[in-house]
């Protein structure tokens, strides 16, 4: 046992000699840190502090550490080695632990108990961490004056009872100083307010009289290591937020909340003047709605709540900034960047802060604090960094906003504005990432003979340098069928056109000319997707006929062409791949969604019709391809309505009416006006034709040609004139005039016939006008 015991002393002496020579050599906190855990080490394996400090002036006397290699006295940092070394020991209860022999040996080496007690209670004091014991019910029965320093709590007011007054109740659990002996960093609020880290450790005794398990330890403050790494957290959590947003309602809609949960503010306010016009938008995040944040309630003016912009929103968010909360943020908006001050200025706690945001001078962020705090150098630290990171993220939004908006007017600059023919619609949907822009294009150009020329398209690649592409063959195809030439002549000859263009080869086009008269359509496809035609009714069908390479590709001694009837009414889409292809699902089943969709759309108009298709098939992440689309409908038969001169028939006349306009695609305001204008009509019949006489019959025909529409109302009854007073009534004929471009009313034969006609207008669209 003896030998054990020795062996153990042996090696302590041996590590103690090791550290003191290095701490020797060059004095720093490591040195004294290991100082430190030899104290810790002697507490555990026994050794005395008598055998330590002889042990340690004997090194010094016979082994000639002093003086240093460079002459000078070590002694100084001797001595706090050792110092430091016994700060693990608590001497007073060393009684406990050494109830052995040993322990009686040491004591009866004491001269003089009262000096005894003098050096340890100097030997505690001279401590630079904060030093305590606890007994098992963690109450703090002993601490030294660095522990009343860094609390706030000396040992004027022992002991510290359960809970301890330094505890804050909302922070995670406080550890038992009564049960747990380990080493962990907690946080206290200091008796002057402040919030502190301490980093705690604890080691156990047991009394030998008694049994009782007490605890010593050690604190320090780890505010400011703490801190730091609470910034570095708060700020790598904020930039991961705001990485991806690529817009600035993006950004405030991630960073305000998470910048408002980093400094633990109540609400965060980032106001944004457009212009000098209108008043500030406003972006909110806030923990409770209802609190005001500066703001006060308004009927005019919403408020994204949480930078989520409320197109319509409740009342309880159509509120604007008080005239305080204004005048502070105009105020700020207009401060060099990275500037802060805390709000109100000149007091100790502060309401919150302000700032501007970007490098614009038109946004300004106030964040607002649950309860008035003083804001530490700290504190100060870390709004610098959040804020600084988020105005570089709204002013990186502000850049890609300005290139997609730059990029997205060329796009449909090259596009450019078209007079669409009755009954036709385009669509362009830009692709989500990057810049929206591409090579898809479409054109529809009305030719002299009556026909119509469709081209739709798509360059290999994406960005400028195939909108560039684009361009160039758009306009070639384009003054290719003003000229005469049919689909087949027209891609053989943008073939050559396209081998002499960077970048244009492997194009795919499909051109086509439509016949509304003969109800024909003409095309030819160089390895485009197939235009679908939908009869009224039923799915549509692919039209695969005439296929064959892309532009520029082989050399192919005639282009091939087909011909393909379109029923009455029926419904022709042109479209480029982004429509179809999506990554991991097969195109066939894409074909099969949008065959099924233009089974329903007989009664939408052509606009409608492109948006139901882009809304069925467009993928849950939004297309990744740009998406040209051409919507065409073919005029339906001529309708035919011969019913019974009754009141009671007027409504299902209209409903006739009203659903053979949508089929003609007959925009909705002027299908109101030719119901209407039809409606007097035929109650004129009804009430005035066959007065007095047998029941007759009333007819409505309505017909659609390339430009125009046709209504005729006839009856075989008696024409009335209208009386020269006709009083209260007699407003039909005026009416009808007034809801049609001509009027002719035939009363010379059997009967009446009232003809009206309208002039269908071609639609001015614009790709520019498209967000």
């Amino acid at each position: 046992m003896e030998q054990s015991v020795s062996a153990v002393l042996a090696a302590f002496r041996e590590a103690y000699a090791a550290a003191l020579r290095l701490h020797l050599r060059a004095p720093n906190q490591n040195t004294l840190a290991e100082g430190y855990e030899l104290g810790r080490r002697a507490l555990v394996e026994g050794v005395s502090i008598l055998d330590l400090t002889e042990h340690h002036f004997r090194l010094l006397e016979l082994e000639g550490l002093v003086p240093a290699a460079d002459g000078t006295d070590r002694t100084e940092a001797a001595l706090e080695f050792l110092l430091q070394t016994m700060a693990a020991l608590d001497v007073a209860t060393r009684g406990f632990l050494d109830g052995t022999r040993r322990y009686e040996q040491q004591r009866s080496r004491a001269d003089d108990l009262e000096g005894r007690d003098a050096f340890r209670t100097a030997l505690v004091e001279s401590l630079q961490d904060g030093f305590f014991v606890v007994d098992s019910q963690g109450t703090l029965i002993e601490v030294n004056s660095a522990f009343g320093a860094l609390t706030g709590y000396g040992p004027d007011g022992i002991p510290y009872a359960v809970p301890h007054p330094w505890t804050i109740p909302e922070a995670p659990r406080y550890p038992d100083l009564g049960t747990d002996a380990a080493r962990f960093v907690m946080p206290i609020r200091h008796r002057d307010g402040r919030q502190l880290w301490l980093a705690v450790s604890t080691s156990s005794l047991v009394k030998p009289e008694d049994g009782e398990r007490i605890f010593v330890g050690t604190l320090r403050d780890v505010t400011a290591e703490h801190d730091a790494q609470a910034r570095d957290q708060a700020v790598s959590r904020l930039a991961t937020a705001v990485g991806a947003a690529t817009s600035v309602v993006e950004v405030l809609t991630v960073g305000l909340e998470e910048l408002r949960r980093a400094v633990g503010a109540e609400a965060a306010v980032v106001s944004v003047w457009p212009n000098h016009h209108t008043g500030p938008e406003l972006y909110v995040s806030e923990d409770n709605p209802y609190t005001g944040a500066g703001l006060a309630p308004h009927d005019t003016q919403p408020i994204p709540r949480r930078g989520k912009p409320e197109p319509d929103g409740g009342r309880e968010s159509r509120r604007v900034l008080d005239a305080r909360a204004r005048a502070l943020l105009d105020r700020a908006r207009l401060q060099p960047g990275r500037t802060m001050f805390a709000i109100p200025e000149g007091v100790s706690s502060s309401e919150g802060i302000v700032a501007p945001l970007g490098e614009s001078g038109d946004a300004a962020l106030w964040l607002r604090f649950a309860a008035p705090r003083v804001i530490t150098p700290g504190d100060w630290a870390l709004f610098s960094l959040l804020v600084g990171h988020l105005s570089l993220a709204v002013q990186r939004a502000r850049n890609f906003d300005q290139a997609r908006s730059t990029s997205l007017t060329l796009q449909r600059a090259m596009l450019g504005p078209i007079e669409l023919p009755p009954r036709f619609s385009v669509h362009y949907e830009p692709a989500l990432p990057p810049l929206e822009i591409g090579g898809d294009w479409y054109d529809v150009v009305r030719l002299e003979d009556g026909t119509i020329g469709v081209v739709v398209g798509d360059c290999v690649g994406r960005g400028l340098s195939a909108a560039v592409v684009m361009g160039q063959l758009r306009t070639a195809a384009r003054a290719l069928l003003l000229r005469g030439a049919g689909p087949a002549q027209l891609l053989a000859e943008l073939d050559t056109v396209a081998s002499r263009i960077p970048g244009a080869m492997c194009t795919t086009v499909c051109a086509a000319i439509l016949d509304p008269v003969r109800g024909l359509v003409r095309y030819s496809n160089a390895g485009h997707m197939p235009p679908v035609l939908a009869d009224p009714g039923k799915q549509g069908r692919l039209l695969e006929g005439g296929r064959a390479f892309p532009l520029a590709t082989f050399d192919i001694p005639r282009r091939p062409e087909a011909t393909t009837a379109m029923a009455p009414g029926s419904t022709l889409v042109l479209f480029t791949d982004g429509l179809v292809e999506q990554r991991g699902v097969d195109i066939g089943d894409r074909f099969i969604e949008l065959a099924d969709e233009l089974a329903h759309v007989a009664g939408k108009l052509p606009r409608e019709v492109a948006d139901s298709v882009l809304s069925r098939l467009r993928p849950a992440a939004g297309y990744d391809d740009d998406v040209a689309m051409v919507v065409y409908r073919q005029p339906p038969k001529s309708l035919h309505v011969d019913v019974p001169a009754e009141a009671r028939e007027l409504s299902g006349i209209r409903r006739a009416l009203r659903a053979w306009l949508s089929a003609a695609a007959v925009p909705h305001d002027t299908a109101v006006d030719l119901v209407s204008a039809a409606n007097e009509a035929c109650s004129n019949s009804i009430e005035h034709a066959y007065l007095g006489g047998e029941p007759g019959r009333v007819r409505l025909t309505a017909d659609c040609g390339l430009d125009s529409l046709t209504l005729e109302v006839s009856d075989t009854g008696v024409w009335r004139p209208l009386p020269a007073d006709p009083g209260n009534r007699g407003r039909g004929i005026a009416m009808m005039r007034a809801l049609t471009d001509h009027l002719d009313i035939d009363s010379s034969g059997p009967g009446t016939r009232v003809r009206m006609s309208v002039r269908l207008m071609a639609v001015s669209f614009s790709a520019a006008g498209r967000m």
